[in-house]
């Protein structure tokens, strides 16, 4: 009676177990397919910039600034009526020379002799806060600026929607800029990177980062 009982108790025990695991792999797929379909709804939606400095000293950080501040302004001007991101990174291509002349110009004036390399794909980036707006980690579009060595730290905006200001530590997106973000986004992927208090919204963006964190280790190896 004991050895059927023990049966039955092992017996019991392996189907929970099996059903344990098959629960776990149902809810890890279905959480991988959640991240990725989210992830790349916001990634689509946006077309970003991306300065790198030749170092990290001071001077070359501080070069750095100048060098996208004179390109926000010369981007700011001619964006203006750009109404999506397509035409943006249409524009981005056509005005390739001019950000290249406007940046290699601005270095020179500042006493340098850098080399800078423009390009415009897909390339991955840090959860990064953009006054009230934050996005995941993740492989965005984006126009990148990369001066000298190209060892130095980064420097990120949107530029489209238009998210670029020039302290993000203070900065306030224009309701403008969120309303062509949330017109792009389902309700709740909008929500994720606009609430920053609800907790089940920080769980869900913490998600996201978990997974992407994964897949760029994997990447990475």
């Amino acid at each position: 009676m004991k050895k059927i009982f023990k049966f039955f108790n092992f017996t019991c025990f392996k189907r929970f177990l099996i059903v344990l695991i098959l629960f776990s792999f149902f809810v890890f797929i279905s959480a991988l397919s959640y991240v990725n379909a989210v992830s790349s709804d916001i990634s689509d939606s946006v077309f970003r910039l991306h300065v790198i400095a030749n170092s990290d000293s001071k001077e070359d950080q501080e070069l750095k600034y100048k060098v996208r501040d004179a390109l926000l302004e010369y981007m700011n001007k001619i964006s203006i009526d750009c109404s999506s991101k397509e035409d943006v990174i249409s524009l981005a291509e056509k005005h390739k020379d001019d950000f290249y002349k406007i940046a290699k110009q601005t270095i020179e004036e500042n006493g340098y002799d850098y080399s800078v390399n423009i390009s415009i794909g897909n390339f991955e980036f840090p959860t990064k806060t953009y006054g009230d707006i934050s996005l995941p980690a993740g492989f965005y579009d984006a126009l990148k600026i990369e001066i000298g060595e190209a060892s130095g730290q980064n420097w990120w905006c949107v530029m489209f929607p238009p998210l670029c200001f020039v302290d993000v530590s203070s900065g306030v997106v224009p309701d403008e800029s969120k309303q062509i973000m949330q017109n792009n986004l389902t309700d709740e992927e909008y929500e994720l990177i606009s609430d920053t208090e609800s907790s089940d919204v920080k769980f869900k963006f913490s998600l996201i980062e978990l997974f992407k964190n994964i897949n760029f280790a994997k990447v990475s190896d």
